[in-house]
């Protein structure tokens, strides 16, 4: 759209004439001296052009470049508003990191099936399952119990046998910043670190996982449906225990010992209060 030469009237500097334009600029000759306005945003409130068939066509610009600023700024605020939820999640996270309370039995015994046997270890995390029934129903579960002090076993079980017959595979702690109650997609990913799988022939070694039972509860051990169970933190740091004592690879057995250590400090537990530990030579 050519504009040199248009005839404009400005509410202030009266009538004029336009001398140059660019995408962003334009220039007016009044009658004492050159003005320079910002184009097109000078026109509608303050500037009138003259010629109506180009005055038609330059309201279509303006019209399309106030659609473009609401759409900006439509956008900005979206990234205001999620940037105001990231800060208040960021905040509500260090909230629970501080001020998390260790419950008992936050730790979990997950049920791999065939495919999770490998792929809780090559893909660092398993997955929840979803809620059965209710309002939640379809949606991932909430490990609601779940905090950085936790560790998930990994066990499987053939259906033909019973639950004191489960196998253990191994087992990891939760990502270091993981957070059951804010976790909305169901997925538990491992610690960056503290991660042990176990040869099959350890894990027939193992004691069976039912064996650690808490002693103060006299109900038997059972799983019938459902892709975990929450257990004792002492019953985890037991079975951690024992399996240091399986690991004969030196940097395996350093791990695990620095796995132990770490989940005991973060439980609150003392190693050398639990069944057995004095009779490994383990470096605390």
């Amino acid at each position: 759209m050519n504009l040199i030469n248009k005839k404009v009237t400005h509410k202030r500097f009266g009538m004029g004439s336009i001398v140059k334009h660019t995408e962003s600029s334009i220039e007016i000759n009044f009658a004492s001296e050159n003005k320079l306005f910002v184009f097109p945003d000078v026109f509608g409130k303050h500037l009138k052009l003259h010629d109506q068939s180009t005055a038609i066509i330059l309201e279509g610009i303006i019209q399309k470049k106030e659609n473009e600023r609401k759409v900006e700024e439509l956008q900005k605020e979206e990234e205001r508003q999620l940037q105001r939820r990231k800060q208040e999640l960021r905040l509500e996270h260090e909230k629970l990191m501080k001020h998390y309370k260790l419950h008992p039995e936050s730790q979990m015994v997950y049920w791999c099936d065939t495919v999770e046997k490998n792929s809780s270890f090559s893909e660092g995390r398993v997955f929840s399952g979803v809620v059965k029934s209710g309002n939640d129903k379809g949606k991932p579960n909430k490990p609601i119990r779940l905090h950085q002090n936790s560790a998930v076993l990994l066990t499987e079980k053939n259906s033909s046998v019973p639950g004191e017959e489960r196998r253990i595979l191994g087992v990891y702690m939760v990502n270091e910043d993981f957070i059951g109650k804010l976790c909305e997609d169901g997925y538990i990913p491992a610690h960056s670190k503290y991660k042990l799988q176990l040869t099959e022939q350890e894990s027939y070694a193992l004691p069976s996982w039912d064996n650690y039972v808490n002693e103060k509860s006299s109900k038997k051990t059972s799983w019938n449906t459902g892709k975990y169970r929450y257990f004792n933190n002492s019953w985890m740091a037991q079975i951690l225990l024992d399996i240091v004592s399986l690991k004969s690879d030196p940097k395996e057995r350093a791990l695990a010992q620095q796995f132990l250590k770490h989940f005991c400090k973060m439980n609150k537990i003392i190693v050398q209060e639990l069944p057995n530990a004095t009779k490994l030579k383990i470096d605390f």
